[in-house]
């Protein structure tokens, strides 16, 4: 894929007409095959992780990405071809994204193994395709990321021009789509196309999920949390957090320099036997963690559980600016209810004593409601060449969006909290409204993709 133009002309809309960038330079997009092609410092200060404290998303971050590629995890040999897309105008770096050529929809978490079939059905070749995202994380962020020091006029320039430059990429190569997974919301309202222009050549269709979050209301202490909750919620959760530990297991939250080398050797057990178990091969090689030792020990939670001297189960966490994302588990002894105490609970104490905003637990798990986890939207947007798949799954996305803003609000029926809570307790975060389109599609076809295949794929293997 060679170096490509993007608003080369500097005229209205270009990033070189808001930067601060010497006047007469037009930007240009380049793909970059190995991220340590990018300086570090110049990535992180597209990704909001360069200034002091924590980073705004540390699955963005250069030293998260690089230990991905080195360590053999995101390369092409496993589908994810690192593909980056840097827009730069006279020698600086204006903006990134994190793209890769996908070989298969593993590790992706936003479903569209019903789309693959559909459309080889047909005659078409689905893969490769080209994926922005942070591989093997259900975690919302950024996905065209501007330097901080731009203005936020020149940023949503710069934006826009990512985005546009890795549609043309999707098309001047003959890929079959590019999906932008778990972006922010905001980009998704700014750069998706409307309802009436979705199947326009350039649209990118708009898709909304949704996930279960905890969500940090200045609580205290554990206990202040549970006051929230029902009298028989609160009983339940205290009730579990005992039996979790009743087998004499001691609970260890281990971050920066507390984290040993002994403790990856046990947390690598523990995720081998829940990757084998639930689906085939781990995402992550052995090489991660030891990277991760050296480089991300940092903006990293490790719980650790230990009964008779030997670890028997642990949750690996990540930490950001302003929420803790739970990613991992695994376990070579069962214990009841010690699932739910190291990835859940932990996670609730921890984010309280850092004083983060809330906690992201990862997909999937409606049994996350009980616990405290209210239901949260996530968004992604799709751009698909062929304009008869563009319109079959346009129309598709019509009747999802509904369904699953009408999911939402089902769901935020059936949290824990007192109604006399704070009235943001429970509340669904992002859902957002079902748009015009509720009448268009009832729940029980929220999971019918263009081929009439229920939506959907292989365990994904993470957090539960």
């Amino acid at each position: 894929m060679a170096r490509m133009a993007a608003d080369g002309n500097g005229g209205d809309g270009d990033p070189a007409a808001a930067s601060t960038a010497p006047d007469g330079d037009a930007a240009s997009a380049r793909l970059v095959r190995d991220i340590s092609e990018i300086n570090a410092a110049d990535w992180d200060a597209c990704a909001g992780a360069d200034g002091p404290g924590r980073p705004e998303n540390p699955f963005l971050t250069h030293r998260f990405l690089a230990a991905l590629e080195a360590s053999g995890s995101a390369t092409a040999d496993t589908g994810w071809a690192p593909h980056h897309l840097a827009l730069e105008q006279g020698g600086r770096l204006l903006g990134v994204a994190p793209l890769y050529v996908k070989s298969h929809s593993q590790g992706e978490f936003v479903f569209d193994h019903a789309w693959a079939d559909a459309f080889m059905r047909a005659g078409g070749r689905y893969y490769p395709k080209l994926q922005a995202a942070a591989p093997f994380t259900p975690v919302t962020g950024r996905r065209f990321l501007a330097r901080g020091d731009l203005t936020r006029e020149a940023q949503e320039a710069v934006e826009a021009a990512l985005a546009r430059a890795a549609c043309q990429i999707t098309a001047d190569n003959g890929l079959s789509s590019l999906h932008i997974t778990f972006c922010t919301e905001e980009e998704w309202a700014r750069l998706g196309a409307d309802t009436d222009a979705e199947e326009d050549a350039g649209a990118l269709l708009r898709r909304r999920d949704q996930q279960f979050h905890w969500r940090n209301d200045g609580y205290a202490s554990f206990d202040a949390f549970l006051e929230t909750l029902t009298a028989k919620k609160r009983k339940n959760l205290r009730q579990e957090r005992r039996r979790a530990v009743a087998n004499d297991i001691e609970i260890h939250r281990l971050t920066g320099d507390a984290i040993e080398p002994e403790h990856w050797d046990a947390f690598w057990r523990f995720y081998q036997d829940t990757g084998m178990r639930k689906w085939g091969a781990p995402y992550l090689t052995r090489a991660f963690f030891d990277i991760a030792q050296r480089e991300l020990r940092e903006d990293m939670l490790l719980v650790m559980c230990r009964r008779g001297g030997r670890w028997i189960a642990g949750a690996l966490n990540f930490i950001g600016r302003d929420a803790l994302y739970g990613r991992y588990w695994g376990c070579v002894e069962d214990h009841p209810c010690l699932h739910f105490e190291a990835c859940y609970y932990q996670a609730i104490d921890a984010a309280i004593e850092m004083g983060l905003d809330r906690v992201e637990a990862g997909a999937q798990g409606g049994h996350k409601i009980a616990r405290g986890y209210a239901p949260t939207a996530t968004y992604s947007l799709h751009y698909i060449p062929d304009p008869s798949f563009r319109r079959a799954v346009a129309r598709y996305l019509r009747q999802e969006r509904a369904a699953v803003a009408e999911e939402i609000a089902y769901l935020d029926t059936r949290t824990p909290f007192r109604k006399d809570a704070p009235s943001d307790c429970g509340a669904a975060h992002g859902a957002g409204d079902a748009e015009s389109e509720a009448s268009e599609a009832p729940a029980s076809e929220r999971d019918e993709g263009p081929s009439g295949a229920r939506r959907g794929g292989r365990n994904s293997g993470e957090r539960p």
